[in-house]
């Protein structure tokens, strides 16, 4: 098993930055937008965004939620373990807000799929915008695109990308781990 760096901590922060400013230019003070990082991974992106636009770019009403899409999925029922569900914490309305999924990576484009469901137990939202660290864009298995991406990734199906964050793992870093 071997692994390269695909983005180590400085190209991460200047990444989040950018996605940072990209939100902005598209939601201006997020008024009537909230965030919402998809269970379990995409909840520490979510977090750290939502951090910086409060902290850096002085953005007041960012709300932030996480998602739990764990009985959403359409293969949830194929394992042999019993599965753990994580916590849904959505303390506002959905109902006619735009909301911006966040996930670290999108892959196949299920878990995506599983938090379209999974939401309008929440209320109908307004619309819809997905946010990802990493666009593996040859892997999909359903017509799901990201409104804005931090990096593409031409990884085939024996390579897995893994996303290190400093609160849970030590540094900020993106590796492609070649199985």
């Amino acid at each position: 098993m071997s692994q390269k760096v695909l983005l180590n901590s400085k190209e991460v922060n200047i990444i989040l930055h950018r996605l940072a400013c990209q939100l902005i230019e598209n939601h201006n003070n997020f008024e009537n937008t909230v965030l919402i990082g998809i269970q379990p991974r995409g909840t520490y992106l979510a977090k750290r965004l939502a951090q910086m636009l409060r902290e850096d770019y002085k953005i007041k009403s960012v709300k932030l939620g996480q998602l739990d899409i764990t009985f959403f999925r359409d293969d949830f029922r194929r394992g042999d373990k019993p599965l753990e569900a994580n916590t849904t914490e959505i303390d506002f309305l959905v109902e006619d807000k735009n909301i911006v999924f966040i996930d670290d990576v999108l892959y196949t484009g299920r878990s995506i799929r599983a938090a379209l469901t999974a939401i309008q137990s929440f209320g109908r939202p307004n619309e819809i915008e997905l946010l990802t660290l990493i666009d593996r864009r040859f892997s999909r298995h359903l017509p799901i695109q990201p409104n804005y991406r931090g990096r593409q990734v031409d990884a085939i199906n024996e390579e897995k990308v893994k996303v290190n964050w400093k609160e849970h793992g030590g540094e900020d870093v993106v590796y492609l781990i070649n199985k």
